[in-house]
C-alpha cells in the first residue's frame, strides 16, 4: 500500500507541477497574440491551474497523511516551498507563477531520486519522460515569443 501511496502523490504532483502548470503558462501567453480569444484562453488558464491546485493539494494531504515528514531532505523542503508559494501565487501572480513551475519541476526530479532511494527502481525512463515533456514545452515557450516577433516584422 505505501508504495502505491508514493506513485500517487508522485503522479499527482507531475500531472499538477510538471504539466498543467506548465501548460497554463503556455495557454495564457497566447493571450497576447490572440486577443478574440482572450476571454477564453484565460478561462483554460485559470482552469488548468485551479485544477493543478487541487492535485497538488491532494497530493499534500497524501503526504501529510501516510509519509514520515520529518523534512531531512530536498524534496521534502522543496515541497512545503512549493506549496506556501502556491497559496501566495495570487498576490504576486506572474513572479511567483515563474519560480513555482521551475521549483515545481526540480521537486519532480527530486522526487524521482529520493523514489529510486527508497524503493531502489530505476528511474531513468521517467527521467528522460519527463526531460523530453519539458523539452518540448520550452521549445513551444520559446517559439511563441519568435512567433510573435516573426508575424510583426512580416507585417
Amino acid at each position: 500500500m505505501f508504495s502505491f501511496q508514493i506513485i500517487l502523490h508522485g503522479f499527482l504532483l507531475w500531472a499538477s507541477m510538471g504539466f498543467l502548470m506548465p501548460i497554463g503558462i503556455l495557454v495564457i501567453r497566447m493571450t497576447n497574440r490572440h486577443e478574440e480569444c482572450g476571454t477564453r484562453l484565460k478561462i483554460i488558464h485559470a482552469t488548468l491551474q485551479i485544477l493543478s491546485f487541487l492535485l497538488v493539494t491532494t497530493a499534500a494531504i497524501i503526504s501529510i497523511g501516510n509519509f514520515d515528514n520529518s523534512f531531512t531532505n530536498n524534496h521534502q523542503r522543496i515541497g512545503l516551498a512549493v506549496y506556501a508559494a502556491i497559496w501566495l501565487q495570487f498576490s504576486v501572480h506572474w513572479l511567483l507563477g515563474v519560480t513555482v513551475s521551475l521549483l515545481g519541476i526540480i521537486n519532480i526530479y527530486a522526487g524521482l531520486q529520493s523514489y529510486h532511494t527508497r524503493t531502489m527502481r530505476s528511474t531513468s525512463v521517467w527521467n528522460l519522460a519527463f526531460t523530453v515533456e519539458i523539452v518540448v514545452i520550452l521549445f513551444i515557450y520559446l517559439l511563441q515569443e519568435k512567433w510573435a516577433l516573426y508575424k510583426a516584422n512580416q507585417e
